[in-house]
């Protein structure tokens, strides 16, 4: 391994589903985090690790990449449904790490659906985290989306008026059917990608180029 820099890595991670899914991850390339890493009753969010020159981070999916963006962390892992809503030009996305499938879809009420055309929106009011994504994908064919912004509770929207439509991660599809609907647009498939800092992968190029190596090899090896 290349002799690390003076400061700390600090590698930035999602809190939630991810988190358990990228843990063997970090066990195959050598991290282990400290044991309040662990433990569920631990507020904290920064930990040491078997390695003094690395840290964690544990933040919310989103702020992943706005960390890693602005040099916080030099390294994360994020969906590339965050880095298509945001863009960030000061993110590099080496490799697709092959966990947290999911995909953003478009639902809608279930009694709805005989009757709807999405053939025939020209425009449509839609509760969403992704609002950037939103406005891409109904752009494409010609739709105005109004987007409403909400950072969770999306499924609540049609039932209470606020919108008709949702756009929203989808996994089993489980939390739609419960609460009345149905998927009726696929937009993209989704999995979590290894992310850097494009100016940290300059300046420390063997160092952070080494764990990408190693998470590549971990990777393969799942």
């Amino acid at each position: 391994m290349p002799p690390p820099a003076n400061d700390p890595l600090v590698l930035a991670l999602p809190k939630g589903r991810i988190l358990d899914e990228v843990r063997p991850l970090l066990h195959r390339v050598g991290i282990e985090p400290e044991p309040a890493f662990d433990d569920p009753k631990s507020r904290a969010l920064s930990f040491g690790t078997n390695l003094p020159f690395v840290q964690i981070i544990r933040v919310r999916s989103f702020d992943v990449a706005t960390f890693v963006a602005f040099g916080a962390a030099q390294l994360g892992v994020c969906g590339n449904d965050v880095l298509m809503e945001f863009d960030y030009p000061e993110i590099y996305a080496p490799l697709d790490l092959g966990i947290g499938r999911c995909r953003i879809a478009v639902a809608e009420p279930v009694e709805m659906v005989a009757k709807d055309d999405p053939s025939r929106w020209s425009h449509v009011r839609v509760a969403t985290k992704y609002p950037e994504i939103t406005k891409r994908h109904f752009a494409a064919r010609g739709v105005q989306a109004e987007c409403i912004k909400l950072n969770g509770a999306m499924e609540l929207a049609p039932s209470l008026g606020l919108s008709q439509r949702i756009v929203d991660l989808v996994s089993s599809g489980a939390t739609l059917k419960a609460n009345g609907l149905v998927e009726i647009e696929h937009i993209a498939d989704i999995t979590s990608r290894l992310i850097v800092n494009r100016a940290a992968l300059k300046t420390r190029h063997p160092e952070i180029q080494n764990w990408v190596d190693r998470f590549r090899d971990a990777t393969n090896a799942a």
